[in-house]
């Protein structure tokens, strides 16, 4: 009986046209038992040997006969399915869902899983900066933003990551990508000299207690739309926040924890929000929910909220802004009117004090202002 030539052994000879050639074992076939063979080519034997030893080394760390099978297309949707959508969130999915099947497929799907290069992801990157945007219009620039290909970056590092615990490829490729920097925006708030006739119209709409939760909280639109009546403790004037609602792409809702065990929390609110929330009962005392949609007494669905809140804002003819800047709102007076870092950060169940600083220095800078002012009066008197 023949022996088996063990993986990774090679031999070298010179071939008829000139070349010299370096043939290996790179494996065997798990159905058949057939010797899986690869080969190198070069002008020269040195060469050669040079290629071979470096071929056999990595055929020792690939699982060769899975590593032929996948392109970047049959790998992406294999990794979402198996790996991706069962552990992240609904929204999450659907991001990386879109990203995969209409921005990275349509570009470097093809190209087989074990060739994929840095070169082919940076020039995508480039070409979605440039040309990106699945909806054009004349407002809006053809790319995406800096932000959006970071995400997508982002995924595709997860994916191929994967693709290196499998022994599919040897090294992420993504790691050698030089990704865009995030634009800074300048945040929008709602200015307190507009508060009160934004609270006059939410009460014009039937919605006051909720809009005025949210201001005196800055808790997320899931996070207020899932609120039960059962989590307001009215003696203590604080709401337990303990679950989010989230939404798909085809307008189903789920309740879930919300984005981190740090959002787990309990929030203290005002006596006038307590004293809104208790009125907002006395009109539903029999439903579970805080804030019923007055529509079909369920609880609202997290994009419903935002539309009331763009409403609102036309009712007043104030600036428009986002219903995530009214978050940002809470944050940044709290800040200016003296409330520490840590507590507003626990308050809005960030990771930590540090990214609250980050988010508002805007807030901190105007408090450090105020700082110095105090300090030099100090100093004067001390002088």
């Amino acid at each position: 009986m023949a022996k088996k030539r063990a993986n990774g052994e090679g031999s070298i000879r010179k071939r008829s046209d000139g070349r010299w050639e370096g043939r290996y074992t790179a494996g065997y076939d798990p159905e058949t038992g057939k010797r899986i063979t690869k080969n190198v080519l070069g002008k020269t034997q040195a060469e050669v040997k040079e290629k071979l030893a470096k071929a056999i080394e990595e055929s020792k760390k690939l699982d060769i006969v899975r590593s032929d099978e996948y392109t970047v297309a049959e790998w992406l949707r294999l990794w979402y399915e198996l790996y991706a959508k069962p552990n992240i969130r609904p929204t999450t999915a659907d991001n990386y869902h879109r990203s995969i099947e209409s921005h990275v497929i349509p570009r470097i799907g093809e190209i087989k899983l074990k060739q994929i290069t840095s070169r082919d992801i940076q020039k995508m990157y480039k070409d979605l900066q440039e040309n990106g945007r699945l909806r054009k219009s004349k407002k809006q620039q053809n790319g995406l933003s800096n932000a959006t290909v970071r995400g997508i970056h982002m995924m595709l590092h997860n994916a191929l990551d994967r693709a290196v615990k499998e022994r599919l490829i040897l090294r992420n490729p993504t790691e050698d990508c030089i990704i865009p920097k995030i634009q800074k925006q300048e945040m929008k708030i709602l200015h307190p000299e507009d508060m009160k006739a934004y609270l006059e119209a939410a009460d014009k709409r039937g919605v006051l207690p909720m809009f005025y939760l949210e201001l005196v909280t800055g808790i997320r639109k899931g996070e207020l739309t899932a609120l039960l009546w059962s989590d307001l403790d009215e003696e203590r004037h604080t709401i337990s926040v303990s679950k989010q609602a989230v939404g798909d792409r085809n307008r189903n809702v789920t309740i879930s924890r919300p984005k981190t065990e740090n959002s787990v929390r309990k929030i203290s609110i005002p006596e006038s929000a307590v004293e809104l929330l208790r009125q907002e009962h006395e009109k539903h005392p029999d439903n579970p929910w805080m804030f019923p949609s007055t529509k079909t007494g369920e609880m609202y669905h997290p994009d419903s909220i935002a539309k009331l809140h763009e409403k609102i804002l036309r009712d007043t003819g104030l600036e428009h802004i986002r219903f995530h800047d009214l978050r940002h709102t809470f944050a940044t007076i709290a800040l200016q009117n003296g409330v520490d870092v840590k507590t507003v950060s626990s308050m809005l169940g960030h990771y930590d004090a540090g990214f609250t600083l980050r988010t508002y220095t805007h807030a901190t800078r105007q408090m450090q202002d105020q700082a110095a002012e105090k300090m030099g009066c100090f100093m004067e008197q001390v002088m």
